[in-house]
Order: structure tokens, then C-alpha cells, then sequence
């Protein structure tokens, strides 16, 4: 897989992306991961990427024009599964997004700033827009690691345990259930007993049970 980010603080972005599982992803070739600062598309002396809006709106706005060179030459290089731009107003980012992407071959993350972009970026180039809540960043580039890292840990080889990934959260809209460790009491905090009996068939009988109560209680809307 390849993934291809656009921004204009690709700084922010390398910290993020190059650490533990993310960052072993990459060195055993699973993932390539390639930052672009959208300012080296600027035909402006200045770099500049962004302009004030028609209209007389507050803020600034990103322009199509090194948008569409960035996008472009791209995509002459290499075919797109989705071009994706972090935007409030997307689609909710959930697990089942992340394990769909995990899918793909290659993929772009345009990273919104400023009061956004030129609107015809998103009617012309933008196949997928997506949002990770309902708040607004300073920019898509927080947005597009975490994006970036539901994704990549998804990849088969990514995480030394593929079945620890299947148990994650959300894989199947429950919550996971309660996870203990040793010692098995601690400050005469004990740890069910079920999960010492050593009976496998229980133990996932039990789990799921708390995955679903706990679902119930702290986010029936996943029901």
C-alpha cells in the first residue's frame, strides 16, 4: 500500500507517522508513506498556497491551482483507489471505514487548512471526503494520522498479532470487553475469576457478554 499525503505542515506529520507500528510498517515494506508540503506546487514567489474567499467571508482559503498540480501529478504516476479530503462536514470515520481502506492499493489524504479549500477541488478531484468528529481542527493533518494509523495497523504483518486487530473495538460495532494482567491481585483489586479457570469456550462466552454490557451502557448507539 502507498499512501500519499497533501498538506502545508508536513512537520506536524512526521512525528506521528513515524513510530512504533506505523513506522515498522513502513521499514518491512508493508506501507509506503509519503509526505508532499502542497508549497512546493506554488507558482508564488512566496509559496503561497491560499487566497481570501469571493464574497467577503472571514479567513483564508486553500487554492485549486497547487491543489490540482499536487493531485495531478500523482495520479500520472499511479492509479488512486481514493483521493480524501479531511473535512467536518464528511463522513464519520468508524472501524468499518478503516478496515475498507485497509484494502486499498493507494490512496490520497488531502489535508484541509485555513478555512478549507476551493470548493471545485472537492466537485472535480475528491472521490471520499471523511470527518474523525464533530469538531473542527486547525487543520486535516491530525485528522489524516489518525486516518493514516486505523488504517495501516489493519494491514496484514502490520501488528505481530493479526488476531489482536480483530478484537479491537468497533470490529464488530461492540465495545471490547474488559482486559486484565498480572498480578492477578493487586492491592486486593482481583481479577475475575473466569479468566484464570484456563476454559477457553467460557472465558469467550464471558468476554462477549461484557463487550455487549458495556456496549449497552456506555454506547448504546453502536445497538
Amino acid at each position: 500500500m502507498r499512501i500519499d499525503i497533501i498538506t502545508v505542515l508536513p512537520q506536524i506529520l512526521e512525528s506521528p507517522l513515524g513510530h512504533s507500528i506505523l513506522k515498522r510498517a513502513q521499514d518491512n515494506g508493508l506501507v509506503e508513506i509519503v509526505l508532499h508540503d502542497l508549497r512546493d506546487y506554488s507558482l508564488n514567489k512566496h509559496r503561497k498556497v491560499d487566497d481570501y474567499p469571493f464574497g467577503g467571508t472571514a479567513g483564508m482559503v486553500m487554492q485549486c491551482e497547487p491543489i490540482d498540480k499536487a493531485i495531478s501529478l500523482l495520479k500520472e504516476q499511479r492509479q488512486y483507489d481514493e483521493i480524501i479530503y479531511t473535512s467536518p462536514d464528511g463522513e464519520t470515520f468508524k472501524q468499518a471505514t478503516a478496515n475498507e481502506l485497509s484494502l486499498a492499493q493507494n490512496l490520497i489524504i488531502l489535508c484541509g487548512h485555513y478555512k478549507g479549500i476551493d470548493y471545485r477541488i472537492r466537485e472535480h478531484l475528491i472521490t471520499r471526503e471523511i470527518s474523525i468528529g464533530d469538531y473542527v481542527l486547525t487543520g486535516g493533518e491530525l485528522a489524516a494520522a489518525i486516518i493514516t494509523d486505523a488504517i495501516v495497523r489493519l494491514i496484514p504483518g502490520a501488528i505481530g498479532d493479526e488476531q489482536s486487530a480483530l478484537s479491537d473495538s468497533f470490529q464488530d460495532n461492540l465495545l471490547a470487553p474488559p482486559i486484565y494482567t498480572r498480578p492477578a491481585n493487586y492491592k486486593g483489586w482481583e481479577v475475575p475469576e473466569i479468566l484464570l479457570s484456563g476454559h477457553q469456550a467460557k472465558i469467550q462466552e464471558w468476554e462477549l457478554q461484557q463487550a455487549i454490557d458495556r456496549t449497552k451502557r456506555l454506547r448504546p448507539d453502536l445497538e
